[in-house]
């Protein structure tokens, strides 16, 4: 593969992109229920329809920090996407938008959260239709919060991150492609801003 080819291969929908529109690897954060297999490989079926297939898969996390989900099922797994190469990030409510429909795909009531975001050298951000004193509105009635910042050699909460990511447990996961960003992003710029 040439030099340019495998630059162009790792930068996605970046045709009108705005030069200060940061390049970020975007990830996803689903909840299925518990031992529902076939709901797991449909969820994630039209994910791939939709985004190709995911260059990272985590394993399936226990979701046990609120009940809040309790409409897709009393038991919850977390799991988490990750997707090769670079988006801008203002790519993040389309992503949103596409995920809600998919969520209505699942069954008469949604049998999966999709939740999409995005990841670079510093932050975590996930998108919402719901708006909070945290949250800024972007477009499309999509809001977009930093759930997690990247501080002093690790990933750090704020006062309004989710209990499941403030606890630690998915910061092994986020660093492994918070890698993938880095060396994605030193192959197009020759390095790390």
């Amino acid at each position: 593969m040439t030099a340019d080819k495998e630059l162009s291969s790792l930068l996605h929908d970046c045709e009108a992109r705005h030069p200060r529109d940061p390049l970020v690897k975007k990830v996803l954060a689903i909840l299925v229920p518990r031992n529902d297999r076939p709901m797991f490989d449909m969820a994630k079926e039209l994910l791939r329809e939709a985004w190709g297939e995911p260059e990272r898969v985590s394993p399936l996390i226990p979701f046990t920090w609120t009940n809040y989900y309790v409409d897709i099922a009393p038991e919850l797994d977390r799991c988490f996407f990750s997707y090769p190469g670079l988006y801008p990030m203002s790519k993040l409510p389309e992503w949103k938008i596409l995920t809600c429909d998919l969520e209505k795909k699942t069954g008469d009531t949604r049998r999966v959260n999709l939740d999409p975001g995005t990841l670079d050298g510093a932050r975590l951000l996930l998108a919402s239709t719901k708006g909070q004193a945290h949250r800024i509105y972007i477009k499309d009635g999509i809001f977009e919060e930093v759930t997690l910042c990247r501080r002093n050699g690790k990933w750090q909460s704020f006062f309004y991150t989710f209990p499941d990511f403030k606890s630690g447990v998915y910061d092994a996961w986020l660093e492994t492609v918070r890698e993938d960003w880095k060396r994605e992003h030193f192959k197009i710029f020759g390095s790390i801003k």
